[in-house]
């Protein structure tokens, strides 16, 4: 299932409501992109040939070893 944000037109403003749901998906979403992002510069990654279940399991460890590595 995906979650989109609800968007304002020009005859539609968005409701505080509304507001508040954007607001809270972004804070939850922008950590998810920032390391989307940061593990797309990792070259070894493009050379990755295993199953996804795999795959998953080592992008979760790779991400845990970094964090670590940053809040140092």
């Amino acid at each position: 299932m995906i979650v989109t944000g609800c968007t304002a037109s020009r005859t539609h403003k968005l409701i505080p409501g509304e507001k508040d749901a954007n607001r809270v998906l972004a804070v939850g979403r922008a950590p998810v992109e920032q390391n989307f992002a940061y593990l797309k510069n990792w070259r070894t990654l493009t050379k990755l040939r295993t199953d996804p279940a795999r795959a998953t399991q080592l992008l979760r460890a790779l991400l845990v070893l970094t964090n670590l590595e940053v809040n140092r």
